[in-house]
């Protein structure tokens, strides 16, 4: 979705683009073109770019830990690739809603759509697939992983598509205030979740917990219950910790820790592997909740995660009804400036930078980086018009699911896999794609 006007070429974030938009009638379309152009080529480019620094992290954060996802506080390089997807849907979300001549009609498309974007993440990231190391496939339903970055971006796509279509005011937009008082209801919105979110992190009390350890099936190599159970000691509320937090005790109630992810990437602290920031094994004397699953997609911080979406619509909003590049420049980057003073802020005032929490401070911090990135962008291939040399990326962005599942879900590499030589340890999976 990438058009300044809301063309019929438009794409919804992360869907196949031939599904129907949320488009305006005939009718309802401007008389007069957008002077800068109707394709807004930068978001084609924000999001080829997101999907290979995703590509990027996974492929090589293994061999350099320093870009693979922090471990549990701080944040890295891979840590604003979810950000950035979420951040340019919401972008998106506000060109395609620019029109909404039938909100019934409008709902339902983006019910079908979120639908679509969720089944497709429980089908590639639920366990239906083992990786490129492995000829099997199957998952059992007992421990199927419920939730995860398609998941996570089709609960963001819903709330804030939902929240444009039905509680944008229809007032005009012809002065600063007029914009805050159309859009207003939606930042409210927002502020009830983010409160929501620090309400329960910091006010919910985490009872000790039991969890399975699994055991290995030894014909099919995957993870099966019904070993030794484990208790984490907690009896504790606030704690933003890997064992005892909010986030984690939410995912267990709602989901059940069979359904969680199992390799979370806490294994990587001081605390559970040798090999820290890598994975590694064991320390001496680690503690029992090493061993323990968490969703790093889970519930509560999927809310959280839904508010850079909503920042996301507010950046589109500025494409909508400011026309001129020094505008959008301007209050782009003022915009990208306060949100990334303000993660600090929360960061100094006790609430640490954290992906798998997606705590508030990162939310700000993570979101601030997603605008002055679009700002950058923008600029270079919008603004002065050198778009050759993101020719690649931009077809990256305009095919970003396709890219996404057959790259960074390892679909090509497992599929490829499939054709070996005498033996399956001589497969074009190897040779293409160096797996194995």
């Amino acid at each position: 979705m990438d058009s300044v006007e809301v063309a019929t070429e438009e794409r919804t974030p992360l869907l196949n683009s031939e599904v129907e938009e949320i488009l305006p009638t005939q009718s309802d379309a401007p008389a007069k073109p957008d002077p800068i152009g109707r394709r807004l080529v930068s978001l084609d480019v924000f999001r080829g770019l997101t999907v290979a620094l995703m590509i990027l992290v996974d492929d090589a954060g293994g061999a350099f830990p320093v870009i693979n996802h922090s471990p549990w506080f701080g944040v890295t390089l891979a840590d604003f690739v979810m950000p950035f997807f979420l951040f340019g849907v919401g972008v998106s979300i506000a060109l395609v809603c620019k029109k909404i001549p039938n909100k019934v009609v409008s709902t339902n498309k983006v019910i079908v759509r979120t639908v679509k974007l969720f089944l497709l993440g429980l089908i590639l990231q639920g366990g239906y697939f083992h990786g490129r190391d492995s000829l099997t496939y199957g998952v059992d339903i007992d421990r199927i992983r419920w939730l995860g970055v398609l998941q996570r971006i089709s609960i963001g796509y819903f709330l804030a598509a939902m929240s444009e279509i039905w509680l944008v005011s229809n007032i005009s937009v012809d002065s600063p205030m007029s914009f805050v008082k159309k859009y207003c209801i939606e930042w409210v919105v927002a502020i009830l979740l983010s409160s929501l979110y620090v309400g329960l992190v910091y006010g919910l009390h985490v009872p000790n917990w039991t969890f399975e350890l699994p055991s290995t099936n030894s014909t099919l190599s995957i993870p099966s219950y019904g070993g030794r159970a484990e208790t984490v000691q907690c009896g504790v509320r606030g704690s933003l910790e890997p064992p005892c937090n909010a986030v984690g005790l939410i995912d267990r109630l709602l989901l059940g820790e069979r359904h969680l992810y199992q390799r979370p990437v806490y294994r990587r602290t001081k605390d559970c592997s040798i090999n820290s920031p890598d994975y590694g094994p064991l320390p001496p004397n680690s503690p029992v909740w090493c061993l323990a699953p968490f969703d790093p997609e889970g519930i509560l911080s999927s809310l959280m995660a839904s508010i850079t979406c909503f920042a996301g619509l507010h950046f589109g909003h500025f494409i909508v009804h400011y026309k001129s590049h020094a505008q959008r420049l301007l209050l782009w980057s003022m915009n990208s400036l306060v949100f990334f003073l303000c993660g600090y802020i929360v960061q100094f005032l006790g609430m640490p930078f954290s992906k798998p929490l997606y705590t508030l401070s990162y939310m700000f911090l993570t979101t601030g980086a997603s605008g002055f990135l679009l700002t950058l962008i923008y600029y270079i291939v919008d603004s002065k018009g050198f778009r050759k040399p993101f020719i690649l990326l931009q077809w990256m962005g305009m095919n970003a699911l396709i890219v996404y599942a057959l790259a960074a879900c390892e679909l090509f590499p497992a599929a490829m896999q499939g054709f070996y030589w005498r033996s399956p340890s001589n497969n074009l999976g190897i040779q293409i794609c160096g797996a194995g």
